[in-house]
């Protein structure tokens, strides 16, 4: 699994829809997300999935560089409902698509969005590689040569893996990311919703090839 700050060919968002989760009609958050994915598409290219129904109407939003797909979801956090992408030494990309329990059946439903990952690959025309394991893509960071670090309260969480001890845990890691060392962390963030989550703390840049520097 590559780091998040190596090259890669574009990124994906999803677009607000649900009025039970954003305020005012989603209306400050549609405005937002199209603030964010135009000063993306500057730099690279964006996919914006959007609900069916709404196709035509963001669709007219969007700047004409930017593709916008049908996909159905439950909500916007494609980071975490998305696939993991993984390549191999040929450069040949490859998609882990796990199962998604809403951070622990923090929201209803998440039917759609467990399907996130699976259409996001068929869209890219991505093999996809189908994990039984519940994991969000915030759960777990990676250096990008072969270590993993995540937090023993959201992966080992009894509402997510409630079967999963660590060497297991460590075995799939190692097998869906070809990690060779996991770092444990005991907790995150305090009564975070997520439970857990290593992005909201952790974040590692190739600090080595942006000055200069041996790594």
């Amino acid at each position: 699994m590559p780091a998040e700050f190596e090259k890669h060919r574009g990124c994906w968002m999803l677009f607000p829809e649900r009025q039970d989760v954003w305020r005012l009609n989603t209306v400050p958050a549609c405005q937002a997300f199209l603030k964010v994915i135009q000063a993306i598409a500057r730099f690279e290219p964006v996919t914006v999935g959007v609900l069916p129904a709404q196709l035509a109407t963001v669709r007219r939003w969007l700047p004409n560089h930017v593709r916008a797909v049908s996909i159905e979801y439950d909500d916007v956090w494609i980071r975490d409902t998305g696939p993991t992408c993984v390549v191999n030494s040929q450069g040949v990309v490859r998609g882990v698509d796990w199962e998604f329990n809403a951070w622990g059946g923090l929201f209803t439903s998440w039917d759609k969005d467990n399907q996130v990952a699976r259409q996001v690959l068929e869209r890219e025309e991505l093999d996809r590689y189908k994990s039984s394991m519940i994991l969000e893509g915030g759960a777990v960071y990676v250096d990008g040569e072969g270590t993993l670090i995540a937090t023993a309260e959201c992966i080992l969480n009894p509402n997510r893996n409630a079967n999963l001890d660590r060497r297991t845990a460590e075995t799939i890691f190692k097998e869906y990311f070809n990690v060779v060392k996991v770092i444990w962390l005991p907790r995150g963030i305090y009564r975070d919703e997520t439970m857990g989550h290593i992005d909201n703390y952790v974040a590692l840049c190739d600090l080595g090839s942006r000055v200069g520097m041996d790594r």
